[in-house]
């Protein structure tokens, strides 16, 4: 199989070639969001960006055999071993840790360890108290019998888990998840169990806040089809394109999101396209026939939630004319739960497809749907029992579409498929309409027609823009950066929703995912800035303005800015139990200075200038030395005189007087320009640790990135001497690990975000290549294949914590200097 990206193929074998660590398939928002983990389409299940099956299927059928090209349909089974929530169970555990590697095999001996009941945390729930930063459990478990089927974990963790079985490391989990949730192992249950005896050990750590951990084991069943041969796979921005050899037939499957930041109609629409191509390889004629279904698991958060369904027909004299089916859930709470590891479980999951003799569509239970097509190449729509909760025969809304005789000129057919939210964010009491129904006079069955109608006219836009994308990537930072920004682009606007605020402008809202679910975080939307200043900063703007507002409404009444407005998809006012008052002050006054430097005009600034004069003056206060908080990186903990931060709070100063030159205020400009540079001076003299500058002030021998560094190069502020960035990425480049630069000299994990912000310091291509390429090397190798995490350990490139975050879109940071320096 080739890996592609961009407009050029590379071997496998190259250190510069994409092998995605998951392929975005629907990238609508942060709800419709659905991956296949890693590269194989018809690898495994199709899942919600979270983890949780969301299944898409899909079938080919060629003269009468049949074959498997997406997903891979499964249900969970039985219980193996139960969690607390379904059975309490006795467990042996200690907090420190073990003196012993062996602590996770069965002949270890435990007798000294704490007897405690599971499961494990601060909670009232919890039967066993645990307020450490560490935890680890022997549970052991006798079995009558061990299933054939895969083995799913059924879990709750803050922060993480690393589980083992009778020894052998079997999963691991990061980020807080507060429901149980079953994860795969992608191995049999049988490869780990065995009849009799056998030892359940899990290690967790908590990094700060409330901690918890259970687990149980549950058996997953598939239904077995055989897999078409996938001969092929590129990703674009825009596009991932899937290739497959079945009985003498191409077939391509093609998943485009027309998320084109100039045109927020689109890219807000809540419809994106599924493509097939098929044509004969053998020189002979085929009988040819396609299956695609789409699960109830879409519109549930949980797949005990129950959900009915209909059908429906869409258009209109002068347009195309499509059949439709929709599945949602019966209790249709709109906004009704917040969190982080949560799916949507209100509005309405939409499959839709032209008009056209030989397609036919069946809602109905995933079995039968998929064992009538292998009989009869068709499906028909039959009366099922309804309602019911999506566990109970897995309700899809299938559809075939017999393509006739296949030559060797192509055939080609396409689905849409759509999620009506109804409402998508609650602000501050008032619920607010996605943007392509800011007028509230469009329907989703009018969303639906315009996309069948924009087909043909975004596949060439999305073309040409894959094509830009990659070449401008490529010129900027050469094929190790382009291949990044493939990866990053549509992860990056997914992780957001757009609405119509109340006075009708443009929100951006962010979700902080698989980190604590907050929605409009600060210190998320600083590291996503650059994609968006590059693209469109009206998009930055709509991530800004509900914090400025949220101040300048008296309800927030702090002198520094506010971390979040709340929990996605509330935003009600900040949520986070902790203020980041220098972090988010700098971050504020950084990203309004970059706004005017693209737009070449300080218009937004001028409208928020009282409020920026408050978070200025509070950093003049408190900014240059800071006192013991959390900055962005909030994992690592508290600390104090951290020298990054420093450096963010003296580019807010100089930030502010970069607006204030550019509103016209010349002597305010030279005033506040020279008390930055005088505090970079300042700065130089506590920070100094030879040939490198320290991680925090007058502490010799520790070190971190300096990635707030960039924004004195892109916005030509010459604050700092260039010497300082120099002689820190000559020092970056021997601490070097297989997968990146650690964050800092405190661990050995890093945030890969901050390392082409790192990188972008560097003013020789060689070292910026130098620094990106472990980057690559961790998408491509780490063994966690879940949507991009930006949090990895750069050992062994394990994930730590974090994926499918906005962050990445700070990997656009090298493109949006080139555009400033132009």
């Amino acid at each position: 199989m080739s890996a592609i990206s961009g407009t050029a193929q590379h071997s496998v074998a190259s250190s510069t070639a994409l092998t995605p660590p998951a392929t975005p398939l629907l990238t609508i928002d942060p709800y419709t969001s659905v991956w296949s983990f890693g590269s194989q389409l018809n690898g495994d299940a199709t899942r919600h960006w979270t983890g949780q099956p969301q299944q898409l299927n899909g079938l080919i059928r060629v003269d009468g055999q049949t074959f498997r090209f997406m997903g891979h349909p499964s249900f969970a089974g039985e219980t193996i071993v139960p969690s607390a929530q379904k059975q309490a169970y006795q467990a042996r555990y200690v907090t420190d840790t073990p003196a012993s590697d062996d602590w996770t095999k069965s002949d270890f001996d435990d007798s000294q360890w704490i007897a405690g009941e599971g499961g494990f945390g601060t909670r009232d729930s919890d039967h066993t108290k645990w307020k450490t930063a560490d935890l680890y459990v022997r549970r052991t478990v006798t079995l009558d019998q061990v299933p054939e089927g895969l083995l799913l974990v059924d879990a709750i963790q803050n922060d993480n888990y690393e589980l083992f079985i009778n020894g052998q490391r079997v999963a691991q989990a990061g980020g807080v998840t507060p429901n149980y949730r079953l994860t795969p192992t992608h191995r049999k249950a049988s490869e780990v169990l065995q009849k009799g005896k056998n030892v359940i050990a899990f290690h967790s750590h908590n990094f700060n806040g409330p901690g918890f951990v259970d687990l149980g084991l549950v058996e997953e069943r598939q239904l077995n089809y055989k897999p078409a041969t996938q001969t092929g796979h590129r990703m674009t921005a825009t596009q991932s394109e899937f290739t497959f050899a079945a009985a003498g037939v191409e077939l391509t499957v093609t998943f485009m999101a027309p998320l084109l930041m100039d045109n927020l109609e689109v890219l807000s629409r809540p419809v994106q396209y599924v493509s097939y191509r098929v044509r004969a390889t053998d020189g002979k004629t085929h009988d040819v026939q396609l299956y695609t279904d789409a699960s109830a698991e879409l519109a549930v958060n949980s797949p005990d939630q129950l959900v009915t369904w209909r059908r429906g027909r869409a258009g209109r004299s002068d347009g195309p004319k499509l059949d439709y089916m929709r599945v949602g859930t019966v209790e249709q709470k709109v906004l009704g739960q917040k969190g982080d590891d949560v799916r949507i479980d209100w509005g309405h999951l939409y499959v839709a497809s032209a008009v056209e003799a030989g397609t036919s569509r069946r809602i109905g239970s995933l079995a039968s749907a998929l064992n009538q097509f292998e009989r009869e190449g068709r499906v028909t729509d039959l009366h099922e029992r309804m309602p019911r909760v999506v566990n109970d025969s897995l309700p899809v809304l299938a559809t075939s579409m017999a393509l006739g005789k296949v030559d060797g000129k192509a055939v080609e057919r396409h689905l849409l498929i759509g999620y009506d939210d109804v409402k998508s964010i609650e602000y501050f009491g008032q619920p607010l309409n996605a943007w392509w129904r800011r007028y509230g006079n469009k329907s989703i069955e009018q969303a639906l027609q315009d996309a069948e109608a924009d087909y043909s006219t975004l596949k060439t836009q999305c073309d040409a823009f894959d094509k830009q994308l990659y070449a401008d990537a490529l010129k900027a930072g050469g094929e190790t950066y382009a291949n990044l920004c493939v990866l990053g682009y549509r992860q990056a606007i997914a992780a957001h929703k757009l609405v119509a605020g109340p006075k009708g402008e443009a929100f951006f809202f962010s979700k902080e995912n698989f980190s604590n679910g907050s929605i409009g975080t600060v210190d998320v939307t600083y590291p996503s800035a650059p994609l968006f200043l590059l693209y469109n900063p009206t998009l930055l703007k709509g991530m800004m303005e509900p914090i400025f507002q949220y101040s300048e409404s008296g309800r927030w009444t702090k002198p520094f800015a506010a971390h979040d407005v709340g929990t996605y998809p509330l935003a009600n006012g900040q949520t986070y139990g902790e203020d980041m008052p220098v972090e988010e002050c700098g971050n504020m006054l950084i990203l309004t200075a970059a706004i005017a430097a693209v737009e070449g005009n300080p218009n937004y600034a001028r409208q928020h200038w009282a409020t920026l004069t408050t978070w200025t003056d509070y950093l003049l206060k408190e900014g240059f030395d800071p006192a013991n908080q959390l900055c962005t990186d909030d994992f690592a903990g508290h600390i104090a005189r951290n020298a990054n931060l420093s450096v963010k709070a003296i580019m807010g100063i100089a930030s502010y007087g970069y607006l204030a030159g550019r509103m016209g205020d010349k002597a305010r400009e030279k005033e506040y320009t020279d008390i930055a540079r005088d505090l970079a001076r300042k700065w130089m003299k506590l920070a100094s640790d030879g040939d490198h500058y320290s991680l925090t002030f007058e502490s010799p021998g520790t070190w971190s990135q300096k990635y707030n560094l960039v924004w004195d190069k892109l916005l030509g502020l010459k604050i700092f001497p260039q010497e300082v960035a120099q002689k820190e990425i000559a020092y970056y480049l021997t601490k070097q690990q297989p997968f990146g630069l650690p964050l800092d000299s405190r661990k050995t994990y890093t945030k890969s975000d901050w390392i082409v912000w790192t990188a972008t310091l560097a003013d020789r291509p060689a070292d910026f290549d130098a620094l990106i390429k472990p980057i690559l090397r961790f998408a491509n190798e780490s063994p966690d294949r879940v949507p991009l995490n930006d949090w990895h350990e750069t050992t062994d490139g394990k994930k730590v914590g974090f994926q499918a975050r906005s962050v990445v879109g700070g990997y656009f940071i090298k493109m949006l200097e080139n555009k400033m320096h132009q």
